[in-house]
């Protein structure tokens, strides 16, 4: 058997745990904070999580200054915003409280507050010419996983292309993964995010970049999620559904900062570009058919991944896989074709063109250029 070369660096320390928030004042402490920017959605403070880590930072003995400026796809005017705030607070670190955004959002702060300039300075990986100020990151989501990776995804305020801007200092020095923040949050926001987390782990599964110590993650990380994303939408309290929620999308972060992602998210950007398509649903639209159109280089590898999972993968194990991340979607109450997400037949050769242009793209395991993209959208419309 021969296994593919890889390295991993380790950076973020994971304390995982109903309950585990409590731990944040005492581990910005351990990591020497003095005065931090918290930086939260509106959201999160209606839910009463901001005013709760502002009690655990000053018990701690961190001034905190709060930064809520930023919406659900933050772009680079908002982070230069926080940055603008985090200077005149004079902060030494961040503590990042949300969904992806929040903490995308602080990693974008960071980079300008500690280098300056624009977001499209450090649009690539390790441009940053001075490392960033230490960073807690607490997702109250199980989505994105940001927290385990040193990219900060923003969006350019003019084009609303998606920046990935990455740098070894951009990774979290703690992650604090704690299932009970997630009961606050909207259905909705359970199943969009929830979806985006199974695609991470189906296509870190088979990307050209993939390897040994992403396999592992990705396999985990599609077990734990497949198993409970149903459950976490019907018994939104069901704490145990939510820790294998959480940990699963945590595990699938993981793996893409180890194998990167591929076709479906190269496909899922121009739509939330052009039509604002959330993230999510923008994945759930396209990966079942990128799994479909994948199958010719990489069946075997999804006949594994149900396997792993206890599903019959079957003659057809592209079909299957494909059928059960519909029938997930379905479920969560996301939409089915492009023409009910209000996508225009007339954009699809211009979302195509833009696809081809996606990061994401060149990691796909079947090669993916505008043609392809152009005849997934079809396929999907």
């Amino acid at each position: 058997m021969s296994l593919a070369p890889f390295e991993c660096t380790p950076r973020t320390r994971v304390v995982f745990g109903v309950g585990a928030f409590a731990r944040l004042g005492e581990l910005a402490r351990e990591l020497g904070f003095r005065r931090t920017l918290l930086v939260a959605d509106a959201g999160l403070r209606a839910a009463g999580h901001v005013e709760t880590a502002l009690a655990h930072l000053k018990q701690a003995g961190v001034v905190a200054t709060a930064f809520h400026g930023f919406g659900s796809d933050p772009d680079a005017t908002m982070v230069a915003a926080g940055a603008a705030v985090a200077r005149e607070a004079a902060i030494d670190s961040l503590v990042g409280l949300g969904g992806g955004s929040s903490l995308d959002c602080a990693k974008g702060i960071a980079f300008l507050f500690a280098n300056g300039g624009t977001m499209r300075d450090y649009w690539g990986y390790a441009k940053a010419p001075h490392p960033l100020p230490p960073m807690i990151g607490v997702p109250t989501t199980a989505g994105t996983g940001s927290e385990a990776q040193s990219y900060a995804l923003i969006s350019d305020a003019e084009t609303h292309v998606k920046m990935a801007c990455g740098d070894p200092s951009a990774a979290f020095r703690v992650a604090i993964l704690d299932p009970a923040l997630c009961v606050s949050q909207p259905k909705a926001v359970t199943a969009t995010a929830g979806y985006d987390a199974l695609s991470h782990a189906v296509e870190t599964w088979v990307t050209s970049r993939r390897n040994p110590l992403s396999d592992v993650f990705a396999r985990e990380a599609w077990r734990l999620l497949e198993a409970h994303y149903t459950a976490v939408l019907e018994r939104p309290a069901d704490l145990e559904a939510r820790s294998a929620m959480l940990l699963g999308a945590h595990h699938a972060g993981v793996a893409i900062e180890n194998s990167m992602l591929g076709a479906a998210h190269a496909c899922a950007n121009p739509l939330t570009a052009r039509y604002g398509t959330t993230h999510g649903v923008a994945v759930a639209l396209l990966l079942p058919h990128v799994v479909r159109w994948n199958a010719a280089a990489v069946a075997e590898r999804y006949a594994e991944l149900l396997a792993s999972a206890g599903h019959e993968p079957g003659h057809d194990p592209a079909g299957a896989l494909a059928a059960r991340l519909e029938e997930l979607a379905m479920t969560g109450g996301l939409p089915r074709g492009l023409r009910s997400a209000g996508v225009a037949r007339e954009d699809l050769d211009l979302l195509a063109a833009q696809a081809a242009q996606q990061w994401t793209g060149r990691f796909n395991p079947r090669p993916f250029d505008e043609s392809a993209a152009l005849e997934l959208y079809r396929s999907a419309f």
